[in-house]
């Protein structure tokens, strides 16, 4: 591995930390997520990743309901964003959001309080014909 990569990946604490997977189900499709729920997870997101599988996502996990903001740097691929309130009731939607190709990126909102955000690949959210309101199937607390 590069000295720099890995000296970076040490500094954000990614170095050596194992994913943890969870099975989700959205509009009764099950998707397989990564499951982001340390800063540095958040942080890292789906940044490099050169292709995602159409049942394949992250899912950021945090503590409390809050309005969020999403980026799009060093992401490589479209992606659609779902923004979940702490019932797992869809509260906002971002659609094929593009990568991020010159700074500043540009944020994406969640419109309404988040506890949780799902991206998935670009164009999911369109396909199952997800709506607000919609509930997810997540089996967390």
């Amino acid at each position: 591995m590069n000295r720099i990569i890995a000296a970076l990946l040490a500094m954000t604490g990614m170095l050596g930390a194992t994913p943890r997977f969870l099975t989700i189900y959205v509009q009764n499709q099950p998707f397989r997520v990564e499951i982001a729920d340390t800063p540095q997870k958040q942080a890292r997101g789906l940044m490099f990743r050169r292709c995602l599988k159409s049942d394949y996502g992250m899912l950021f996990v945090f503590s409390e309901e809050e309005m969020r903001s999403f980026w799009m740097k060093n992401t490589l691929v479209a992606l659609d964003m779902i923004f979940l309130n702490s019932e797992k009731q869809v509260v906002g939607l971002q659609e094929s959001v593009p990568p991020c190709t010159a700074d500043p990126c540009p944020g994406y909102g969640s419109g309404r309080p988040a506890r949780y955000v799902l991206e998935v690949a670009g164009g999911t959210v369109k396909k199952l014909k997800l709506q607000i309101g919609d509930k997810i199937f997540i089996p967390i607390d």
